[in-house]
């Protein structure tokens, strides 16, 4: 029996086998091509279309434009659709110029990511790829995979929800001094914007929860205390629901500068306002962070406490980088 390959590995090749046709791939054949498909020969078609689309959505929320091409004569019958990653997407603006430093630090990060480096399962996919009779772009070179290493977090709760079996762990909730233990029963993982969440049955507050893994202080504790299994379903659903009702309810007028940093990654997410850009939004503290990052590219407009909150975090970094008043010479 073949070694059941990783997610995060099957991710990857999907990827590669995206990126090297032009005319994409049908979801047949990648489902027969591709390293981490077809060694789950024994699984039923359903469960492997289902695989495909879970995947097809994950990497869609890393940002990998996935496009969903359907027959040329009817661009909207999407029987036989075929699938492809454009690598028009990750091509650089003619504009850039990087100094000798800065493409010194990228030739590194490139030899890093090469021909060579491909899996030898995702140099098999792109060979049977081409024995099917369609052509292949290569080397497969140039993009930088987006699949993000995941908190330490997620390994242990993820082992956890496949047990269903409960889990005890350490929280930091912002505005709180110290940590509160939390004993959950993870149902779900769940990423979005960017952020993975557990949601779950929080035992001692008898009710269902959110917990953002970058929260969690120290260690998973995975406990043999079993739930039922039945909980889990329509867990991840709910969850992602939970999460976009509380952003729906939740927004930010901002003002932006075009053309920088902060307009490109914000405007993804944002509706155009009167007065800049309207960002729905999840947790204040976190987009208080991210928007602090940007410096002077962004302006909260309102809401107050979230202006608040960023100007405290450019006041205490200024802080932190204010040079030392001269004391005396020598």
């Amino acid at each position: 029996m073949a070694a059941r390959i990783p997610a995060e590995e099957r991710l990857t090749n999907l990827v590669v086998a995206l990126m090297a046709t032009e005319i994409g791939l049908t979801k047949q054949q990648i489902l027969a091509s591709v390293s981490g498909y077809r060694q789950r020969g024994d699984a039923k078609p359903d469960a492997l279309e289902k695989m495909f689309e879970r995947d097809k959505d994950e990497l869609r929320a890393l940002g990998i434009p996935i496009e969903t091409l359907g027959d040329h004569a009817d661009p909207n019958d999407l029987r036989e659709a075929r699938y492809r990653i454009p690598k028009a997407e990750y091509d650089l603006p003619v504009d850039i110029d990087f100094t000798p430093a800065e493409l010194a630090v990228l030739r590194l990060a490139g030899s890093v990511w090469s021909e060579e480096s491909l899996s030898n399962d995702a140099q098999a996919g792109v060979r049977k790829i081409r024995a099917l009779g369609i052509d292949v772009d290569e080397p497969i070179i140039g993009f930088a995979p987006r699949i993000t290493a995941r908190d330490a977090a997620f390994a242990p709760l993820q082992s956890a929800i496949e047990r269903s079996t409960a889990v005890a762990f350490d929280y930091l909730k912002p505005g709180e001094e110290a940590p509160r233990r939390r004993h959950v029963q993870p149902l779900a993982l769940v990423e979005y914007e960017a952020r993975w969440h557990v949601f779950g049955r929080d035992v001692d507050a008898h009710g269902d929860r959110m917990f953002l893994l970058t929260r969690i202080v120290g260690d998973v504790a995975v406990t043999n205390d079993a739930f039922p299994a039945e909980l889990r379903e329509g867990a991840g659903e709910r969850a992602l629901a939970s999460l976009e009702a509380v952003a729906a309810a939740h927004s930010a007028l901002l003002e932006v500068t075009p053309g920088t940093e902060a307009a490109l990654r914000l405007g993804r997410r944002a509706h155009p306002a009167v007065q800049g850009i309207r960002l729905p939004y999840v947790d204040l503290h976190i987009l208080a962070d991210e928007l602090a990052s940007y410096g002077p590219e962004v302006r909260v407009v309102e809401p107050e406490l979230l202006r608040d909150a960023v100007i405290a975090r450019l006041r205490a970094a200024a802080a932190m980088h204010a040079e030392p008043l001269a004391t005396g010479g020598a």
